[in-house]
């Protein structure tokens, strides 16, 4: 990192793979404490003695409280969070599985509630922190085989939208990170063309400069964000045209 970083401690969850780990890879190479969570209690082993590895499971409300509680009894207050915990997978108009949809809003959402309330009191307390999640340029519209995941994004757009005047009035900061496609294994699940692709160490760059810098939303690639948000403003005959040329294969 190009200047010093203004975070002591920061809590990332998701941090097995993708944005999530590379995020507190970058952050610990820079010196600040990182504890990281994910389901996977292998996968975060691999990211090394640094970092303090907290196996978690965002869905479960009480678990949440219990790994800011000791994180902070070994690292000290988390002024930084970075919610990434996900899941993604393409919906079929023809398999409309309520249980697939009732996951995803239970993690990609609820899970960033749970998280956002075990942590919350503390940073109010203290009149200081950073609260932030990944949702996605997803969340801007609705997508073909994304009708599952793209909602629970659009919540979470709207989640920090809703927090972000009341929260920064009591001293706490509420940031959105909504990325592009980054290569991971949910994207990999694709069976259309991903324009502007990035890798998850540029996307994890991308995510802490928007942090530092304190801004509220953090979108990348620019270029494609633009893109979306002036196809959001067409007129719905052309926006369905676009959007199913780019993304629904032809049979």
């Amino acid at each position: 990192m190009a200047k010093p970083l203004p975070w002591k401690t920061a809590w990332i969850t998701g941090a097995s793979t993708g944005i999530g780990r590379d995020i507190a890879l970058q952050l610990a190479e820079a010196g600040v404490k990182v504890a990281a969570s994910a389901r996977s209690a292998e996968k975060l082993a691999a990211l090394g003695p640094s970092v303090l590895t907290l196996p978690l499971d965002v869905t479960d409300a009480a678990a949440c409280r219990a790994a800011v509680e000791r994180i902070e009894r070994e690292l000290g207050p988390i002024d930084l969070a970075v919610l990434g915990a996900g899941t993604y997978s393409p919906v079929a108009i023809d398999d409309i599985d309520p249980a697939r949809f009732a996951h995803m809003m239970d993690t990609n959402y609820m899970g960033v509630v749970n998280c956002l309330a075990a942590l919350s009191p503390g940073m109010l307390a203290r009149r200081t922190g950073h609260i932030s999640w990944i949702a996605s340029v997803a969340g801007y519209m609705g997508l073909p085989k994304s009708a599952a995941y793209g909602p629970t994004k659009s919540a979470l757009i709207n989640l920090g939208e809703s927090l972000y005047p009341e929260m920064r009035a009591r001293g706490v900061t509420i940031s959105v990170i909504n990325p592009g496609f980054v290569e991971t294994p949910l994207t990999a699940q694709n069976d259309f063309e991903m324009p502007f692709l990035l890798k998850p160490e540029d996307a994890a760059r991308r995510s802490i400069e928007g942090l530092a810098a304190g801004r509220f939303e953090i979108a990348y690639p620019r270029r494609f964000v633009a893109i979306l948000k002036a196809v959001r403003l067409l007129p719905y005959s052309l926006f369905f045209r676009l959007i199913s040329r780019a993304v629904l294969k032809k049979g």
